[in-house]
């Protein structure tokens, strides 16, 4: 509990200057740490086969060239990331495998990576907009996730009595998913209410439904770590796990902000 304290406060020193100042250096703060997620993703060892080096650097180019698009000009939060990112990123992880034989890098390998890319890349790239366009609209959506998943722990050690989903997460339970998803919304919606915008009751629903769907991403996530004979996807954030340990729940709000964006 020490380490995993102590690790809590040194993310919380760097992280929160990066965020509060914007710009540039919040782009490369998100480029960095999309790129230490996919290297988590390649790093498995069940999922795939051990994914070639230059196939491992043309994923992450392909993958920062998605998450530094630029929403402006012919770019679109409604109409997501521009189609040559996507054919760039399949004509080259796909075609390299071509290139190698005796199934050192098959295209089901390739593929596997263009469906991480994609994931990554799209949530990470919406994280920049929401940044960019607003600080309090960024936080919101972190503090989401942040009270969802901090209360659905404690209320399901205080109240939890029935399993959620127990082949994925044994110790998640109805009560304490319940009980996150409304702190998370009442919280979350104050907190728009006071420092974002107008609270409507679309606002409210919609605040509800990413409470939800980031504890459908930790899910998830924990899915693939169970499949892949994992506690967690490294070792990165002492006491925490990796990169995408810490990010699971996020990278599900922000793809559900994508789909609910004109509600707010």
């Amino acid at each position: 509990m020490k380490k995993r304290i102590i690790s809590a406060i040194v993310m919380l020193i760097i992280v929160i200057p990066i965020v509060w100042y914007g710009s540039s250096l919040f782009k490369l703060g998100v480029g960095i740490i999309s790129l230490l997620g996919l290297k988590e993703i390649i790093d498995l060892k069940v999922s795939h086969k051990k994914i070639p080096f230059l196939v491992t650097i043309v994923s992450m180019i392909c993958l920062l060239l998605i998450v530094l698009t630029e929403f402006e000009d012919s770019y679109s939060i409604m109409y997501g990331i521009t189609y040559r990112g996507i054919a760039l990123l399949l004509l080259t992880v796909l075609g390299l495998s071509l290139f190698y034989k005796n199934n050192e890098y098959t295209i089901t390998d390739g593929f596997f990576l263009v469906g991480t890319i994609l994931l990554l890349g799209t949530a990470f790239n919406t994280m920049i907009f929401v940044r960019m366009f607003s600080l309090y609209k960024f936080i919101y959506l972190i503090l989401i996730f942040i009270l969802t998943d901090t209360f659905a722990y404690f209320g399901g050690k205080a109240l939890g009595k029935h399993k959620l989903i127990v082949h994925v997460s044994p110790n998640k339970t109805i009560e304490g998913s319940v009980i996150g998803s409304i702190i998370g919304t009442l919280g979350a919606s104050i907190f728009y209410h006071y420092l974002v915008a107008e609270l409507t009751y679309k606002v409210i629903i919609a605040t509800f439904i990413l409470s939800i769907i980031g504890q459908i991403g930790d899910l998830l996530f924990s899915k693939l770590k169970r499949e892949n004979n994992l506690k967690d996807f490294s070792n990165l954030i002492p006491g925490h796990g990796g990169i995408l340990d810490r990010l699971d729940s996020t990278i599900a709000i922000m793809l559900g902000y994508l789909l609910l964006y004109s509600l707010f």
